[in-house]
């Protein structure tokens, strides 16, 4: 008997509804893989739901067409986008998914991501082992233009409460993650204002109050490379990382410490933003930013 089905028939023993969401934008030549990689699951989700945010490559009808068990919900009901523009972004998206969720537990997954087949059922079953966690992540697999690269160790993840670990990079993928419905009740959804790093900005509110659970073991292969990625946005990150400290820092989330921690990481990428802007001689965005950098070491906590 398989490792996955052991695991499974444990999972049985109490019910674990989970909902699987998966935005979507174009992405008809890599959605069959995700889908069938859910499909594929040791461990059945309790329902599928796709959000196609406004396809123009027939996505929508294809959907229907292929896999009629899905839920499918289609939040952009305006005229169709130009091309290469998300109407609504995959924040809207991922929320509009997790409002009709009728599981308790959401596990999300982009839409050109793949899970393998015990990804489910092992993180139901460290979830049971540790019943006080309610945020399970897994390590990955990363294949980049069709081959497998290794990780920089920058890239390492974390269990446990990891607030401090998460402040300089994104440390958890959103394809990894199964997480309680009651942790998004409690601190809020995906930021739809931010155009990219809306998931950094999501693990710092959660890892600011709520323990992780790490499997430190490859569950999802994370695919890249492909032109569509939205952090190839030529904006930089960096920018909405800033934004996304500087709203914790003006919540009531953190403790003292976190609120030093996180202070102290702010500032510090003001300054290497800063220095990149008076590289690029962009003066008056140069001042503005000089300025936010003085304010801010007077700021105590």
């Amino acid at each position: 008997m398989s490792t996955g089905v052991n695991i499974l028939k444990n999972c049985l023993a109490d019910s674990y509804q989970i909902s699987v969401i998966i935005p979507t934008y174009n992405r008809k030549h890599t959605l069959p893989r995700a889908l069938d990689s859910v499909l594929a699951q040791s461990f059945q989700p309790f329902e599928i739901i796709v959000i196609d945010d406004g396809s123009t490559d027939g996505t929508f009808e294809w959907i229907i067409s292929e896999y009629p068990s899905i839920k499918l919900i289609e939040p952009f009901n305006g005229p169709k986008p130009l091309k290469g523009y998300s109407p609504n972004g995959v924040s809207a998206a991922r929320n509009a998914g997790t409002k009709v969720a009728k599981g308790d537990w959401i596990a999300l997954l982009d839409s050109d991501d793949e899970w393998l087949p015990d990804k489910l059922a092992k993180q139901v079953q460290a979830l049971k082992e540790n019943p006080e966690i309610l945020f399970c992540h897994t390590n990955e697999i990363w294949i980049r233009h069709g081959v497998r690269v290794n990780q920089m160790k920058k890239h390492q993840k974390y269990g446990g409460m990891i607030f401090e670990k998460c402040l300089d990079i994104c440390r958890i993928s959103p394809s990894s993650s199964l997480f309680h419905k009651s942790i998004l009740d409690d601190i809020g959804l995906f930021d739809e204002k931010l155009k990219v790093c809306e998931d950094y900005d999501l693990w710092l509110r959660i890892s600011a109050k709520y323990p992780v659970l790490f499997l430190d073991e490859p569950l999802i292969n994370k695919y890249g490379g492909h032109e569509d990625q939205l952090s190839k946005t030529p904006e930089g990150i960096e920018r909405y990382r800033i934004q996304s400290l500087e709203k914790i820092l003006g919540s009531d989330l953190l403790s003292e410490s976190q609120f030093q921690s996180a202070k102290d990481m702010f500032l510090r990428k003001l300054r290497i933003f800063a220095n990149g802007l008076e590289k690029r001689r962009k003066t008056d965005e140069l001042n503005s930013m000089q300025k936010k950098i003085q304010d801010w070491i007077l700021i105590s906590n």
